[in-house]
């Protein structure tokens, strides 16, 4: 049993449309706000909703959907990639109810892959690897262990799923079969691309960035490939602390972390296997996670977060 995702909050000059495991989109109504009546942007709104084992927990994390958005903002400022931001202020149309964790966005043709750049051999690649020395297919050498850096940072597609789902590794020949060879390679280039230029910021600040994922639509106006969603969060990318890093193990991780440990132990009541709802986190568990989110958040902006 899939949790379900509660219902988004009404928000004067949008209807809602659509709510993923943390972000509700809107778009314009016909009448009332900046850009009613518009059908080529879009509200995306980051809830404090987290999600784990392919659940929506009932305990929100604080002030979680502010340190994506304010992550996200920060990392648009850093790369030279177009994106897909046209308002982030309560001037300039964001409704202040939701001020501070929402963006008014180009709405993008968006490609059906989550485009992945690994850079340390861990996850679900790990788990490819272990049993046939490749990540979607790409051979790797001999003797890596979880946590390894990888000699070259690879690119691991998938293929989107519903909510409640597994997204599927596919590979880049698969890819190519779903938007074609000249989107697939661009998109690649790309994603590789950021993932060297965020990478390196981040080491920079102690912090290793692991993996990450990263999605493109087109804009209609202009056919540019452009990125869309969030970008380079604790909640689409590993971040680990360099300090302590040391392959052959799992990375201690500024993400939810807390959350999955809590629920896989004997504390938490909840067989993983069994089709029942998690139970609600203890406090304590929700202040760690919101803590790793917070130090994410100042660790890799150098601001303090309020």
């Amino acid at each position: 049993m899939t949790s379900a995702i509660p219902a988004a909050p009404a928000l004067p000059g949008w209807t809602h449309i659509y709510s993923g495991k943390v972000r509700d989109l809107y778009q314009p109504a016909s009448t009332g706000g900046p850009f009613a009546g518009r059908n080529d942007v879009v509200l995306v709104v980051a809830s404090d909703r987290i999600s784990a084992f392919d659940h929506i927990l009932s305990t929100e994390i604080p002030d979680k959907g502010r340190i994506l958005t304010g992550l996200s903002l920060w990392w648009f400022d850093q790369l030279n990639v177009p994106n897909h931001l046209l308002a982030t202020t309560v001037e300039d149309g964001v409704p202040a109810a939701v001020a501070g964790r929402a963006m008014v966005c180009k709405k993008l043709e968006m490609f059906p892959i989550e485009c992945i750049s690994r850079g340390y051999l861990t996850g679900s690649g790990l788990i490819e690897y272990r049993a046939s020395q490749t990540v979607c297919s790409l051979p790797l050498p001999a003797g890596l262990e979880d946590g390894s850096r990888l000699e070259e940072a690879i690119f691991t597609p998938s293929a989107k799923a519903e909510v409640g789902e597994h997204d599927e590794n596919i590979s880049f020949a698969q890819m190519v079969q779903t938007v074609g060879e000249k989107s697939a390679e661009a998109l690649r280039t790309l994603t590789l691309e950021i993932y060297s230029r965020a990478e390196e910021i981040a080491r920079e600040r102690g912090i290793i960035l692991a993996d990450t994922k990263v999605e493109f639509g087109t804009d209609p106006a202009t056919g540019v490939i452009t990125l869309g969603d969030e970008v380079l969060t604790p909640d689409s990318s590993r971040f680990w602390d360099a300090e302590l890093w040391a392959p052959g193990q799992a990375q201690p991780s500024f993400d939810k972390q807390y959350v999955r440990d809590w629920l896989a132990s004997p504390a938490s009541g909840w067989d993983r296997a069994s089709d029942t709802v998690p139970p609600a986190l203890p406090a304590d568990v929700v202040e760690r996670t919101r803590a790793r989110y917070v130090e994410a958040f100042e660790r890799l902006t150098g601001a303090t977060f309020v």
